[in-house]
Order: structure tokens, then C-alpha cells, then sequence
């Protein structure tokens, strides 16, 4: 089970998530109204993750204090936030925050959270994403329906391309001329609107016509 500790200044805010936490899987082994008595209390605590709510005008003050302490590099830090704001949520990440989520998470979500972060990986949830890599906002826009569909052997090459099979190594499998592979790449590249491998494989990921 995660332990988890709590930092947020209303005690109405720090009790729901008390409740998320509950919901959640984890155990609630501290609470705290601020980051600065939080690095007072931690060593007795002892948590694997510490959830900072950091909604309205606390993001900044709660930014600040991570950014001056070291303390993110022994304590996984996950912030709860209720607005998406370019350099702030960069500067958290490079401050070493685990995990950026906004403050109406499910409690699925949180516990997904929790686990990602607590074994070290980042998590950035969807609406995120545009403050963080602005130029991802266009590529997650809703993808409209392909002109002409993949057929079964152009997928076959694309799943081979996603796993990082050269033209060679794809006509070696198949059994076919090099020739004919680079005319089926360039086939999928224009129906799925890519520029390059890489960008056509990405796409198709997101169609669902490569499996991970």
C-alpha cells in the first residue's frame, strides 16, 4: 500500500483528499497546511509519495518552496492543480515534481498516479500536455477518418516499422523485394498524412492500427 503524505492549506481540501487517498488504495501517514512544516514533519512520516494540493494562488508559493529545496530529489512530489500555466508547470517538472494532475482527479487516476510516481516515472495528465509541449496540442486534436484504409499488408509493414525493422530486415520477413517495401512506405506515409516513419507510426498508434 502507498503511504502518502498531505500538504494543503484548508483543512476541507487536505479531508477530500484524505477520502481520494482511501479511494485511492493508499494510506494517509501525515497532513500538513504548508510545504514548509512539511519538511519538519517528513522524516518522521516517512511517505512513499507526498500529494501538494496546489490549486489557485498557492501553485506559485508551493512552486517556489519545491524549486529552493532539494527536497524533490528523495521524495516523490505529486501536485494537484486547477489551471495549466506554461512555465510554472515546466519549472515543476525540471524542479523534479513526479506527477502533474488536476485537482478534480478520479480516484483511478490518482491511484495510477501514486504508483507511477512512487517507482520514479513522470506522470502529465491529458490537459497538461498543451502547457508542457504546446505543439502537441494540434497533434492530439481528434483524428478524421482515413481517405483510403491500410490494407492488411501495409499495416503489416507499418507494426514492422514500429518495431524499429529497417527496409531490409522487412523485406527479408516478408519475402519480398526492398523495392516493394519502400513503395508500401510511401503508401502508408500518404494515406495516414505522415512526413516520416517515425510520424506515421505515431499516427498509427493513435488510430490503433499498431500494436504496443
Amino acid at each position: 500500500m502507498i503511504r502518502a503524505f498531505i500538504v494543503a492549506e484548508s483543512p476541507l481540501v487536505r479531508s477530500g483528499l484524505e477520502n481520494l487517498l482511501a479511494a485511492s488504495g493508499a494510506s494517509v501517514v501525515g497532513r500538513s497546511a504548508s510545504l514548509e512544516s512539511l519538511f519538519e514533519q517528513i522524516m518522521d512520516a516517512d511517505p512513499d509519495v507526498v500529494l501538494v494540493d496546489a490549486s489557485g494562488d498557492s501553485y506559485e508559493a508551493a512552486l517556489d518552496a519545491l524549486v529552493s529545496s532539494d527536497f524533490t530529489t528523495e521524495t516523490p512530489v505529486i501536485l494537484l492543480t486547477d489551471h495549466s500555466r506554461p512555465g510554472w508547470t515546466a519549472e515543476a517538472l525540471r524542479a523534479g515534481v513526479r506527477a502533474i494532475l488536476p485537482t478534480e482527479v478520479s480516484a483511478d487516476q490518482l491511484a495510477a498516479a501514486l504508483q507511477a510516481a512512487s517507482a520514479g516515472l513522470v506522470v502529465v495528465h491529458p490537459s497538461e500536455i498543451p502547457a508542457v509541449l504546446p505543439q502537441a496540442s494540434v497533434a492530439l486534436s481528434p483524428l478524421a477518418e482515413l481517405a483510403e484504409p491500410l490494407t492488411p499488408r501495409e499495416r503489416e509493414v507499418l507494426q514492422m516499422l514500429a518495431s524499429g525493422l529497417v527496409n531490409k530486415e522487412i523485406a527479408a520477413k516478408l519475402s519480398i523485394s526492398e523495392h516493394t517495401i519502400k513503395f508500401h512506405v510511401a503508401s502508408i506515409l500518404g494515406k495516414l498524412g505522415a512526413s516520416t516513419r517515425t510520424e506515421a507510426v505515431s499516427l498509427g498508434i493513435r488510430r490503433g492500427l499498431v500494436l504496443l
